[in-house]
């Protein structure tokens, strides 16, 4: 393909990435993939091209674009090399016009610009789209840091124990480790937070909005064998990838449960003033996971945020039905946003005098409005709100 069909290509291939993030649609990756898989004749150079120009634009443009040569044009227009594809040549991009709309802007969106968490100033919200690194845990239970250790060399111990930083890059989902269950991919903020939760050895375990597993299992293999950790979650299809992780992992101590939304208490009756630990890792807007997921800032509106408070809200009160008396609940939010993470905390506090906060020590993170706030500038993870909360 010609460097202008490269452009034109990426220019389509935005038009739908866009329209799936107004409407909720798929994830960009996955439209690319699927983008990808109708033009065989796309060779490898020319699909790592069109990528690289897609997610430019992704990153670079925080409020979503009109169309996908909104966002080109906005890239071209700092970029002479690019504009100058914009030659109106076959399979390339149209000349481009006098007065046509351009993408412009700063890469954090408008309206979310004074939401953040006070620490979260200029500089650190520039670090939100830096590169993520690639951080893995150790299974403990198996025993693993010699196996990390033995297969790459080139793996660095980070501040937490069995965690580690591997190359960019490094194919890990490939590796015997890592089919063996001896390693899982999880972000040092992540291992962080299931860290904090298992700080008072709970028995009895909720993971509420457990997804696919990844601190269900971090629990797992920090707790006893004699711990009970409950998986629960709405979606189906995330909570069932949970299942051939836990047999790689080899804890027999997990078990799931599939909750209906807005019904979970249903499925949950039976663990009510039981639970030791419920542990909440809300849905969110994800602003801490820019730098891997830069589209969720397409996908955010006002609107919507509205309404992933309202559920978050909810969540934190049905967690605290289920802890026992001396039982302690986490929230937590992979958000650096202050209405889903310090508001929450002290609002729930607030509400529930029974209630009080517990600091938690941990080699990184910085107390933040009755919690703990991780951010990829100050502690090198994804950025995390997370509050330890014990019932009296």
């Amino acid at each position: 393909m010609k460097p202008s069909a490269r452009v034109q290509s990426a220019i389509d291939l935005l038009d739908e990435i866009i329209v799936a993030a107004r409407d909720g649609g798929a994830s960009a990756d996955a439209i690319a993939k699927k983008y990808f898989k109708a033009r065989r004749y796309a060779g490898s150079k020319d699909r790592r091209a069109i990528r690289e120009h897609v997610y430019a634009a992704i990153r670079r443009w925080g409020d979503r674009p009109e169309s996908g040569r909104q966002a080109m044009l906005g890239l071209a227009a700092e970029q002479p090399d690019l504009r100058a594809l914009f030659d109106g040549s076959d399979y390339g991009p149209a000349a481009i016009k006098e007065g046509e709309p351009v993408a412009r802007g700063a890469q954090v969106p408008g309206w979310l610009a004074d939401k953040f968490a006070g620490p979260i100033d200029e500089q650190e919200q520039k670090a939100l789209f830096d590169r993520a690194p690639l951080h893995i845990r150790a299974n403990a239970r198996l025993v693993a840091d010699s196996i990390v250790e033995a297969t790459w060399s080139e793996a660095v111990p980070l501040a937490l124990p069995h965690s580690y930083a591997l190359p960019a890059g490094t194919q890990v989902e490939n590796s015997a480790p890592y089919r063996d269950g001896a390693i899982e991919i999880q972000d040092l903020g992540s291992q962080a937070i299931a860290l904090a939760a298992v700080a008072s050895k709970p028995g009895l375990v909720l993971d509420l909005c457990a997804g696919a597993g990844g601190k269900t299992l971090a629990l797992a293999a920090m707790l006893p064998a004699d711990s009970k950790i409950i998986a629960a979650d709405t979606d189906r299809g995330r909570l069932s990838r949970i299942e051939p992780r836990i047999g790689r992992s080899g804890a027999d101590n997990i078990e799931t449960i599939l909750l209906s939304p807005g019904k979970e208490m249903d499925s949950l009756e039976h663990l009510k003033g039981k639970c030791d630990l419920v542990l909440i890792d809300a849905p969110c807007s994800g602003t801490g996971t820019w730098r891997r997921n830069p589209e969720l800032r397409w996908r955010m509106t006002p609107k919507r945020l509205a309404q992933t408070t309202e559920l978050q809200h909810r969540l934190i009160n049905l967690g605290s039905e289920l802890v026992k008396p001396g039982g302690r609940l986490v929230y937590a939010v992979c958000s650096l946003l202050d209405a889903e993470g310090g508001d929450q905390a002290e609002a729930f506090l607030a509400d529930h005098r029974q209630w009080q906060e517990i600091a938690i020590d941990l080699p990184l993170g910085r107390p933040y409005r009755g919690g703990t706030l991780l951010s990829p500038y100050h502690d090198g993870t994804d950025g995390f709100y997370f509050s330890c909360l014990e019932k009296l």
